[in-house]
């Protein structure tokens, strides 16, 4: 870890250590998206298991509406013990961060005090940023935390806005040679002017089909349609996704094994490390990998880490999750999913660029089952975002 009075060998930003002597981290959770929720679920697995020995930690909530509210460490964990929570309550202190590169110090308004009576909180060294979805995941923070000149963890502003976006996302895939599944782009323009032509692209693809709007996550939006030939099933599922966001990607279903590996960057100039992959076994009534099996019902679904597969098929699987990470020129952290079939073949089907760190979520399940537990997975990715400069890299 940098010291407060040593450049780090990268040219990254330098830790200002706060008085207790060690570096603080703003960990930043809720959003406006629909999947403000998982996010609480992520602060609560996130904030029990940080090192306090390493790191001072400030708790920031984003309110529904886009408001940041300071919230003490006590009043949060009352909040998530009561595991009902399903949106962050308005906070009694709005937090601001001032834009520049001066300082990167809070300042908090009490009880919607006068202006004037805002007041400095704390230096700030580096933000941990668990929104999931638009405007926490998809590149919009991360450019107002560039602009604020802070350090943060996980990808870029580019990177995460390719990494949001499933049609953007496929075509740097494509670009980097990675074998991706036929899919059909559904635009809103082209929706509106003409369903028919968009639904008879969609039947080339054969069957089934998922139905997924084109930039959202934890399975929000997504419908299985077993024959979209059928017409009414077929325009009510990109209704569905539409609802969550006006451009749908629909993929043709890939017959394989459903495989995940997560990413963490390398340090200076080396490569990105990759976990032992992990298969999802999907159980219950569930037919796929919808958002209760990911982070409602720890029983709806199953880790095998390692996969079973012969050494070279794990050593490709690995290999293409370095690639796709690459290829979107990643940051910090991905998990990178994958069709591996009958003949071997493995097929990318899409990345994550701040995936679930609940209890149950694949990331750290992974890295655990690949000799890196929980707590140090978080200390090595702020280490990480403190590494790296702040603006064009």
């Amino acid at each position: 870890m940098p010291s407060a009075a040593d450049d780090s060998a990268s040219g990254g930003a330098v830790a200002d250590a706060t008085p207790s002597g060690k570096p603080c981290v703003a960990v930043l959770f809720g959003g406006v998206s629909s999947e403000h929720s998982i996010s609480l679920i992520t602060a609560r697995g996130v904030l029990g298991a940080i090192d306090r020995d390493k790191w001072d930690v400030i708790t920031i909530g984003i309110a529904r509406s886009g408001e940041w509210f300071l919230y003490s460490q006590e009043e949060l964990e009352a909040l998530l013990d009561a595991q009902t929570i399903t949106e962050l309550p308005v906070g009694e202190q709005r937090v601001t961060l001032p834009l520049g590169r001066r300082e990167s110090e809070l300042l908090v308004q009490k009880d919607n005090s006068p202006v004037s009576e805002i007041s400095r909180f704390r230096h700030v060294d580096v933000v941990m940023p668990l929104l999931h979805g638009p405007y926490g995941e998809d590149g919009t923070l991360q450019g107002f935390l560039e602009l604020a000149h802070v350090p943060y963890v996980g990808c870029g502003v580019t990177s995460s806005a390719i990494g949001m976006d499933k049609h953007f996302m496929k075509m740097a895939f494509e670009s980097a040679g990675l074998e991706v599944g036929p899919y059909v782009v559904v635009r809103d323009r082209a929706w509106r002017a003409d369903k028919n032509a968009a639904m008879a692209a969609v039947a080339e693809l054969g069957e089934p089909v998922f139905v997924k709007p084109a930039r959202a996550g934890s399975s929000f939006g997504i419908t299985k349609v077993e024959d979209p030939t059928d017409r009414a099933a077929l325009e009510a599922a990109v209704e569905e996704a539409r609802s969550f966001d006006p451009k749908v990607v629909v993929e043709a279903g890939i017959v394989g094994r459903e495989i995940e590996c997560a990413v963490l960057e390398g340090h200076g100039t080396q490569a990105p490390r990759t976990s032992m992959p992990g298969e999802i076994e999907v159980v219950d009534e569930h037919s796929f990998y919808d958002f209760e099996a990911k982070y409602v019902s720890q029983a709806s679904a199953r880790l095998s880490c390692p996969a079973e597969f012969p050494e070279h098929v794990i050593a490709t699987i690995r290999e293409r999750a370095a690639q796709a990470f690459e290829a979107i020129e990643g940051e910090g952290l991905c998990r990178a999913d994958f069709f591996v079939t009958e003949d071997e073949r493995v097929i990318i089907n899409e990345v994550n660029t701040m995936p679930g760190f609940t209890p149950i979520s694949m990331y750290p399940r992974m890295w655990a089952a690949s000799g890196l537990e929980y707590s140090e997975l978080i200390d090595e990715l702020l280490t990480l975002a403190l590494e790296r400069p702040v603006g064009l890299r």
